[in-house]
């Protein structure tokens, strides 16, 4: 079931709702430069394993509504918060992926993870930023050429063969963004992180990442893993910056057995 939450004036949300009878409820948060679509290979399993499935476009990509501003990880985390209410969520897990990952610790130390039970990294942005250089090829990329910017993020993203067509879907989730939101969370990128929010998250913590992840290197997943309390590292030994794809059984039952 696909519909709309309003976050803001003139501001509408694409909600994918799989199952609301589910027992239990996951939030999934995708990654730039894509969309809630990301994580099909999780909707084809979740759902008919009793599980509510919910993921939202972020504004500027999608189906949602592509305002000028807004993309900063204060007004994404309050985009979540609202969905949140607004769909009435209590003692559900919250996943993010990559730059959703950080706007996920974001949400979670600025509203003290409400609603929230458990939460799960994958491959998230955390906790340094993106270097100005690597930002800022990006930015200009995507400002003057952004299919072929979208065709080397998909070189990058995977380590296993992926196949022509699913090159060209992942292409085509890109394309689905505006191109100021896509240069826009880039810039977040390069100048915020979420260094600060880390020790503020007090519930269980999965953290999921590739080992060789291109994108956010694993690195980055030991440092976040000692800045969390309560949190638990699982390296994926088959997969770049996508294990909800590389090694997707794995994931999917990986998250059944933390949700459990």
């Amino acid at each position: 079931m696909g519909y709309f939450v309003t976050v803001e004036q003139g501001v509408n949300i694409y909600i994918e709702d799989v199952n609301p009878e589910g027992k239990k409820t996951i939030l999934f948060i995708h990654g730039w430069p894509l969309n809630h679509k990301q994580f099909e290979y999780q909707f084809n399993v979740l759902p008919s394993m009793g599980y509510r499935c919910i993921a939202i476009d972020w504004r500027g990509y999608g189906n949602s509504d592509k305002p000028i501003r807004g993309y900063n990880y204060d007004r994404l985390a309050d985009d979540i918060h609202v969905v949140i209410r607004a769909l009435q969520l209590e003692d559900f897990t919250l996943a993010g992926h990559s730059t959703g990952g950080a706007i996920s610790i974001r949400y979670m130390a600025r509203y003290q993870g409400y609603g929230v039970s458990k939460l799960v990294l994958i491959d998230a942005a955390s906790p340094s930023s993106v270097s100005e250089e690597v930002a800022n090829m990006f930015i200009t990329e995507t400002l003057n050429d952004r299919p072929k910017m979208l065709r080397g993020v998909a070189d990058i993203f995977f380590f296993q063969y992926i196949t022509s067509p699913l090159s060209d879907w992942f292409f085509q989730l890109g394309l689905q963004a505006a191109g100021w939101s896509t240069a826009a969370i880039m810039r977040t990128l390069r100048d915020e992180n979420v260094y600060n929010d880390l020790n503020k998250i007090l519930v269980p913590t999965l953290i999921i990442h590739g080992i060789h992840d291109k994108v956010v290197p694993f690195i980055n997943a030991q440092e976040t893993n000692k800045l969390i309390k309560h949190s638990q590292l699982v390296p994926f030994q088959y997969s770049g910056h996508a294990p909800f794809y590389e090694e997707r059984d794995k994931f999917n039952q990986l998250l059944i057995q933390f949700t459990g």
